[in-house]
């Protein structure tokens, strides 16, 4: 238990004690009553909201029932005090052996400290990169396969089951180029002059999947009709490129548990059982489609088509889940691909690239009645990132083959620069991704700053060793409040991490990191000044341990937060 929800536990034992006295009813729900940090830290160490969020269902003065409240917190033996604030607002401050007390618990905790049971029993399928397999994975992919990969982690840290699924997009048109294009590299590979055409895939990366054919194949489908070789080749074209984009995403250390085929989905009949089950339950009719708002099409003719009913939902029209054609549509597909998911997860998680906005109300309205509004499903939108170099765009064109690849961008700055990076913003806010930027030493740098942290933590104990400093044994009354200022920001780390799982916004951690590494190197910096607050002083070794005891727990949270973002700590600076 850490110390919020030992707190939370000690809040409810207070109202349980109202209950029992008749000032408060037995049935009012606590769910939105919290325990955390006040804004202004001069006001105290923990908040509660409790009487603002009890006194009116209760009939009672806020400020009257917060006085009570106060009262029962009053004697808990780790409250220095309480005071009551505006209307009813209840801050506490904690005493300094508690606060020592929680830098010991996070020093026993180890590499567990932050981690919760708070998802436990619950499974959750996040589905997140699923880039078309069409080629090696680029800058373009590399956002939403981090974000995804990291909230993956978050969760299995805060209890949860996770599933982390790759939906190759086998089914469409894409594969069929895919595979006209793998033909064009194969006679290539037997002797042929080719030119690829426009709408064709131009890269380089198909020439050995084209050399590959050719030594399996010899020249059986070289002068051949596309019908003999086209179904062929796209499969053997599309597992070429699963093997190209399973060894991208590893180079940043993303390795999904699943591959799941939009081929093999619509081949099951998959699809139909969705609409057949939502037919069943009044949610699919078959109607008239009508032509796009706000455009005037002069040949379009309304046809019937099976329709989704998303308007029940918020969505502007229904939407069909098939084309005039009889093959299904993106939603139609995406219908039973999520239909899928959810016999195997209690909450899921898609990770969306932002041009796909106009998309989610509908796929969320779809999930919620397919699984009867019993699981969580959440989209998690990722902006594009503009490559940079020296403050200059860099452009992109994977169509004409040029685009700079995921792999070229790991090799030249390193894994765990790309993952920090990509979570040092909000996923749906703009992002760029300026080479000369990311690795550079300074403070406006996250990724270096919070390593820097940790390496200064790391050179500590090398330092000390020098010294002859040995720490048999640790009084950690000799931390002062200076010191402890640090502590109170460090115990933050585990209900970072379960607002943060909460919310599915694994950027939170690394925007928690870059603060308690900048209230480190502040501690750090005031001993240029004053000697007396440097981290190691040779003639008091009692003060030396204790404060080395306080880096090390700090080095253990960054540690922490950083295994969840998939970053390994620094232990030196280059």
């Amino acid at each position: 238990m850490t110390l919020y929800t030992r707190f939370a536990a000690h809040l409810d034992a207070a109202l349980d004690a109202l209950v029992a006295a008749g000032d408060l009813p037995a049935d009012l729900t606590r769910a939105n009553i919290t325990v955390e940090p006040p804004r202004d830290v001069t006001h105290g160490d923990l908040a509660t909201n409790a009487a603002m969020v009890l006194a009116k269902p209760a009939g009672a003065n806020p400020r009257a029932l917060a006085e009570k409240i106060a009262a029962a917190l009053q004697g808990l033996d780790e409250v220095a005090s309480v005071s009551v604030a505006g209307p009813g607002f209840i801050n506490l401050f904690l005493t300094d052996d508690t606060w020592r007390a929680e830098l010991s618990a996070i020093r026993d905790a180890g590499d567990d400290y932050g981690r919760s049971k708070r998802g436990a029993g619950t499974t959750v399928n996040i589905e997140y990169v699923s880039a078309n397999p069409t080629g090696p994975m680029h800058m373009g992919h590399c956002r939403g396969a981090v974000v995804g990969d990291a909230l993956a982690a978050l969760l299995e840290f805060s209890g949860h089951k996770v599933i982390r699924e790759y939906y190759v997009n086998d089914a469409g048109g894409q594969v069929d180029v895919l595979a006209r294009s793998v033909h064009l590299r194969y006679r290539e590979a037997l002797g042929a002059t080719v030119e690829i055409p426009e709408g064709l895939y131009p890269g380089d990366y198909l020439i050995p999947v084209g050399q590959a054919l050719a030594a399996e194949f010899g020249d059986t489908y070289a002068d051949a009709p596309e019908s003999e070789w086209l179904v062929l080749f796209r499969t053997k074209a599309v597992a070429a490129m699963l093997v190209l984009i399973k060894d991208d995403l590893a180079l940043l250390g993303i390795h999904h548990d699943l591959f799941s085929s939009e081929a093999e989905l619509q081949a099951a009949g998959k699809p139909e059982a969705a609409e057949h089950d939502l037919r069943a339950r009044g949610l699919i009719y078959d109607g008239l489609l009508e032509a796009p708002k706000g455009q005037e099409l002069e040949d379009w003719e309304p046809v019937v088509l099976p329709l989704f009913r998303s308007t029940q939902f918020g969505d502007d029209q229904d939407r069909p889940i098939k084309k005039s054609n009889g093959q299904w549509t993106y939603f139609g597909a995406d219908l039973a691909y999520h239909y899928q998911k959810a016999q195997s997860a209690d909450a899921l998680i898609d990770i969306w690239g932002a041009d796909h906005a106009g998309t989610v109300k509908r796929i969320v309205a779809a999930v919620a009645a397919l699984t009867g509004g019993k699981t969580r499903f959440d989209v998690k939108l990722v902006q594009m990132v503009r490559l940079m170099r020296n403050g200059e765009p860099i452009k992109m064109s994977k169509r004409a083959g040029n685009f700079v690849t995921l792999a070229d961008v790991v090799r030249e700055v390193g894994k765990d620069v790309v993952r920090f990076t990509m979570l040092t913003r909000k996923s749906d806010a703009q992002m760029d991704f300026d080479f000369a930027k990311v690795v550079e030493a300074s403070k406006d740098n996250p990724v270096f700053y919070v390593n820097y942290a940790h390496a200064r933590v790391a050179s500590l104990h090398r330092r000390a060793a020098e010294a002859g400093i040995v720490c048999d044994g640790v009084d950690l009354s000799q931390l002062d409040t200076e010191d402890l200022a640090l502590v109170k920001l460090a115990a933050q780390f585990p209900r970072i991490v379960d607002t943060a799982a909460a919310a599915r916004e694994p950027h939170r951690i690394a925007f928690y990191l870059y603060d308690l590494a900048a209230s480190l190197h502040a501690l750090w910096n005031v001993g240029n000044d004053r000697p007396d607050r440097r981290f190691l002083l040779p003639d008091n070794p009692e003060m030396t341990c204790a404060r080395l005891f306080l880096a090390d727990a700090l080095a253990q949270i960054i540690r922490n937060g950083l295994s969840i973002m998939g970053v390994e700590a620094a232990q030196e600076m280059k």
